[in-house]
């Protein structure tokens, strides 16, 4: 499936369509007078092209709604990501991370990615049967520490709770040495007001949701819906419809109430740890 357009050029695309629709008019009553076609103004709605600041003004005065932010948000949503300066192309997530407030992470049998290590996050880069040159495996590096540092920031950092299966604390990534510091990076982060961690013991037998992976992340506007993010061999599904979104929100929670609570987590870890 093709990469979705960039999650602010959606965002802002999805208040056009509210400005819009509060104005009353249709999408071919708004490109007529706008002086656009109306597969034009269907594209900047869905965030497939860039706004122009001149237009955006012409809509906050055709739809009567003065927005102060609308400007900024359209000169925003023209800027390349952070991570383009490392040479790492989008590839439909980072952009949405970068933008959410909470991530709530189900992965079953590997570490996520913003509480791994950069021995762990090594490993699983070499592992992969594309070989990385050494300069695109130290960008692909440093990008996702670079995302881990939110995680760790003084003002609004992300909140993250992640549900793993306790297969993932014994698969050996990397080597033994590599796992005992993951092991006991996870402790540390555990201690972290914005971090919840859990674990599903390998004694709880099957629990509804572990089969898959999926990322469900959070927005601080109330306006802006959350985005479920699903990996899959070939591409990945970007999904803000809200019936499947309430499915994941049912599955994630179900996973939490079956999963070890975050204190006894932080003893399996222990454990698994001094073995």
């Amino acid at each position: 499936m093709p990469t979705p357009p960039p999650f602010r050029r959606r965002r802002l695309g999805r208040k056009l369509t509210r400005m819009r629709t509060q104005a009353k008019l249709t999408l071919e009553e708004a490109a007529k007078a706008l002086y656009r076609t109306k597969s034009t103004l269907h594209r900047l709605e869905k965030g497939e092209t860039v706004l122009d600041v001149h237009l955006a003004k012409s809509m906050m005065d055709l739809y009567d709604q003065y927005d102060p932010e609308l400007l900024d948000q359209a000169l925003r949503a023209r800027e390349p990501g952070w991570w383009t300066t490392h040479g790492i192309e989008n590839q439909g997530y980072i952009d949405v991370e970068t933008e959410a407030s909470d991530v709530r992470d189900l992965s079953p049998l590997i570490i996520p990615g913003l509480l791994q290590t950069t021995g762990y996050m090594r490993a699983m880069f070499e592992a992969h049967r594309l070989k990385r040159t050494r300069r695109w495996l130290e960008n692909d590096i440093r990008v996702r520490q670079i995302r881990q540092e939110r995680l760790t920031q003084p003002d609004e950092p992300l909140h993250l709770h992640a549900i793993l299966d306790e297969a993932a604390l014994r698969k050996v990534v990397g080597s033994r040495e590599v796992m005992r510091e993951q092991l006991r990076h996870l402790l540390e982060l555990a201690k972290r007001p914005n971090v919840t961690i859990q674990l599903v013991s390998s004694g709880q037998g099957v629990v509804d949701g572990m089969a898959t992976a999926f990322t469900l992340l959070g927005f601080a506007g109330p306006d802006e819906p959350e985005v479920l993010y699903i990996e899959y061999l070939t591409g990945a599904l970007h999904i803000e419809e809200e019936r499947q979104l309430q499915e994941a929100r049912l599955t994630f929670g179900f996973a939490a109430s079956q999963a070890l609570g975050p204190e006894d987590s932080v003893v399996l870890i222990e454990r698994v740890l001094a073995e």
